[in-house]
């Protein structure tokens, strides 16, 4: 263990110089919080979650005397916090599709009411579903002091969501060009838009057993080799050696890549976002 408390030593010296270098001409070489922690994380998160990563790596060092395994259950407590957000994640992307489907409904039928486009879509901001609730009350109130061209294109880029800039574009050509089948349209998209969420859902439920296999697998493994480091301590002794780490080091890599893989295959992916041209677009073509 000595070869190998030394060879870390000097991996730590050697990333220090690194940093001063890098430090001294400016550049950056640790990602920043945003590339470590989901966007909706505040500093202050950040910090507990990076001083708990750093409680686990001593305490896991202290029991087990392993620099690696120390090193690898700090990364998983800064990690965690990603696969933690991604369910919430999932479902807020899931929410405001289906919102947005709820609220074309509602421009329609307020249509359906006699009422003018403009008025239609004032009366769906007051009701409008609690997922897109404040950027429709915000488009509301810009009504009065632009274009509703402007207003709706501004709606889509707050909303950011490929089905809003569907139902945005197709209000835009209605704004334009008075079309009369806003309505049958509207309808349409709203059936097109739940069909798609109901698509993902579907998708959802297979990937979700996939994601939980691997936690059985991983848990499986966690719990097997406490159980030998306790129980059966000479089988792991293996591992205190330099080569051991080394090892140890490939094993994780695997889970790693694993991980990272599942999680790649598991996120939303959303199409292109393509969004209507404003009149002021449109004056200086």
């Amino acid at each position: 263990m000595s070869l190998l408390m030394a060879a870390a030593a000097g991996t730590g010296i050697g990333l220090g110089v690194l940093l001063i270098v890098a430090g001294l001409r400016g550049q950056r070489i640790l990602p920043g919080l945003d590339r470590l922690f989901p966007s909706a994380t505040n500093v202050e998160t950040a910090a507990a979650w990076c001083g708990a990563a750093a409680i686990t790596g001593i305490v896991v060092y202290a029991l087990v005397g392993w620099p690696v395994a120390a090193v690898l259950a700090a990364g998983t407590v800064i990690w965690l916090p990603r696969p933690l957000a991604a369910r919430t994640n999932r479902d807020t992307a899931v929410a405001r599709t289906e919102a947005i489907a709820s609220w074309a409904e509602m421009i329609r039928d307020n249509m359906a009411g006699s009422a003018g486009l403009e008025q239609a879509l004032i009366a769906s901001a007051h009701v409008a579903p609690a997922a897109i609730a404040p950027e429709l009350r915000r488009f509301a109130g810009r009504i009065d002091r632009m274009p509703l061209v402007d207003a709706l294109g501004r709606l889509g880029a707050e909303v950011d969501h490929p089905s809003a800039d569907l139902v945005v574009v197709a209000l835009v050509n209605a704004a334009r060009m008075e079309a009369r089948e806003l309505g049958p349209l509207l309808g349409r998209l709203a059936d097109t838009i739940r069909a798609d969420v109901r698509m993902r859902l579907r998708v959802e439920v297979g990937r979700a057993r996939i994601r939980t296999s691997a936690r059985i697998v991983v848990a499986t493994s966690v719990a097997t080799i406490g159980f030998l480091f306790v129980f059966s301590r000479q089988l792991l002794e293996a591992y205190d050696s330099l080569a051991g780490q080394l090892w140890l080091l490939v094993v994780a890599g695997v889970f790693a890549l694993g991980g990272w893989l599942l999680s790649s295959y598991g996120q939303l992916e959303m199409p292109e976002r393509f969004s209507a041209r404003t009149s002021r677009t449109v004056a200086r073509q």
